[in-house]
């Protein structure tokens, strides 16, 4: 494998989900296909289905609120921070020190209006 392309999130609401990511983590949506939406950052996405609507084929079991993921970003986080706490996003954990993919990483922890799990990382 070379890198990640997308993955999918299950959500309660595309309207809600797309305004969070593009407010407080600056993605554009995408709308493709018949009415899908996405996420796009970078040479990466994130899919959205709607929670009871998801479409073919999904994950054996879709769940709103079980997703867990980490984003690298060059943005200080501190700046980061500011941004959560200015949006009245609630801070979970951090700055911690983690172990990323390629080595040590500063994380700051949220969720998202689902309650999936959100890092945002500074590589160290």
């Amino acid at each position: 494998m070379i890198r990640l392309d997308h993955f999918v999130l299950t959500v309660r609401s595309i309207e809600a989900s797309c305004a969070f990511y593009r407010d407080v983590l600056g993605m554009e949506i995408v709308v493709f296909g018949e009415g899908r939406h996405a996420l796009r950052f970078g040479a990466h996405k994130i899919n959205l289905h709607q929670a009871g609507r998801e479409l073919q084929p999904h994950a054996a079991a879709p769940t709103r609120g079980s997703g867990d993921f980490c984003l690298l970003t060059t943005e200080p986080l501190d700046a980061v921070i500011a941004r959560l706490r200015r949006l009245e996003v609630a801070i979970e954990a951090g700055p911690v020190p983690r172990t990323g993919a390629t080595g040590p990483i500063t994380s700051v922890y949220f969720r998202d209006p689902d309650g999936n799990l959100i890092e945002i990382a500074n590589p160290a």
